[in-house]
Order: structure tokens, then C-alpha cells, then sequence
């Protein structure tokens, strides 16, 4: 008797994780452009607006490193992924129910780029894989075996990994051995 075996990647095809990461790193770059645009909205906002327009610039940079760890590492940051879907989404339905504002207009169509933009990324990068380093068990060894795993360029290059050992402030380098 035959029996099928299918098989399933633990990682994305080449183009398909590029397309992510590019999405990614496009809302990272469009989202760093208005950042530096907050400044100059916080420097002529009244008195009584400054805090919102500083708390709304500081959440453009928060959100743009945010994203550029996505684009990055997208499989080696837990928790990143689902916090930015959660906080576009919530944004996105906040934004829809007050459509008849300008500000609700011009968000609702933003916070939805940047929303489904991620939620697509998420997919295609795979990006619920990032909760592998926090398997049961011992944190600490998984958390070593992950950087021990070879990065996304070497992975798609065949070329061996470089192990990286992190102690306090300290890094040692090496080359894995193929025997591994």
C-alpha cells in the first residue's frame, strides 16, 4: 500500500518572502517619512494639541521600527507581528466609525493600507513562526538554538551559517560545521 506524503516548508519561498519583507520595509519608510513630518505638525500645534501631536509623531517611530524588525528578522520577532495587526485593525475600525471627520477619512485609508498590507506580509513571511523561541521548556537553549539557525539570505544561498553566541555584551562568531 502507498501512501502520500506531502510535505510542508518551514520557510517561504524566495519571492514571496521578499514581497513581505518589502512590504514591510515600505510601511517602515513611509511611516519614518511622517515621523520626521510630526515635527514640523508639533511645532505649529497650539499649546493644548502638543501632547497629542508628540504622542502621535513618537508612535510613527515606534510603529517604523516596528516595522523594519519585520522586515528584517520577520521569523525572529515573537509577538511583533500580532501587536501591529491588532493595533491597525483596532485603528482601522476606529478610523471607519468616524468617517464623516477629515482626520477619520484620511486614516481609515492609511491605517487599511498598513493593516492589510501587514496581514498579507504576516502570511507570505510566515510571520507566526517568530513563537518558535518560545517553545516549553528551556527559553534560554531554544533562544540560542534560533540564532544558531542559519539567517534567511543563507538559507536561500546554501552557503553555511554563521553561529553567533551572545554573553551579556559579548558576541563570538564562528562558521557552522557542516557535520550539524
Amino acid at each position: 500500500m502507498t501512501t502520500a506524503t506531502t510535505s510542508v516548508r518551514s520557510t517561504p519561498s524566495r519571492r514571496w518572502d521578499r514581497i513581505g519583507r518589502g512590504l514591510m520595509a515600505l510601511n517602515s519608510a513611509i511611516t519614518f517619512a511622517v515621523f520626521v513630518n510630526g515635527f514640523f505638525l508639533m511645532a505649529d500645534a497650539s499649546d493644548d494639541r502638543l501632547m497629542v501631536e508628540g504622542w502621535r509623531t513618537f508612535g510613527y517611530f515606534v510603529f517604523s521600527a516596528m516595522w523594519a524588525m519585520l522586515a528584517f528578522r520577520p521569523r525572529q520577532v515573537p509577538a511583533i507581528w500580532e501587536l501591529v495587526i491588532f493595533h491597525k485593525v483596532a485603528a482601522t475600525v476606529l478610523a471607519l466609525t468616524i468617517l464623516h471627520t477629515d482626520e477619520g477619512m484620511q486614516a481609515s485609508i492609511s491605517d487599511s493600507w498598513v493593516a492589510s498590507s501587514t496581514i498579507l506580509a504576516y502570511g507570505v513571511c510566515r510571520g507566526w513562526e517568530s513563537w518558535r523561541v518560545l517553545r516549553l521548556g528551556n527559553a534560554s537553549a531554544n533562544a540560542l538554538r534560533v540564532m544558531n539557525e542559519p539567517s534567511d539570505r543563507e538559507r536561500h544561498a546554501g552557503q553555511p551559517a554563521a553561529t553567533t553566541v551572545r554573553l551579556g555584551t559579548w558576541s563570538l562568531h564562528g562558521k557552522r560545521r557542516a557535520n550539524r
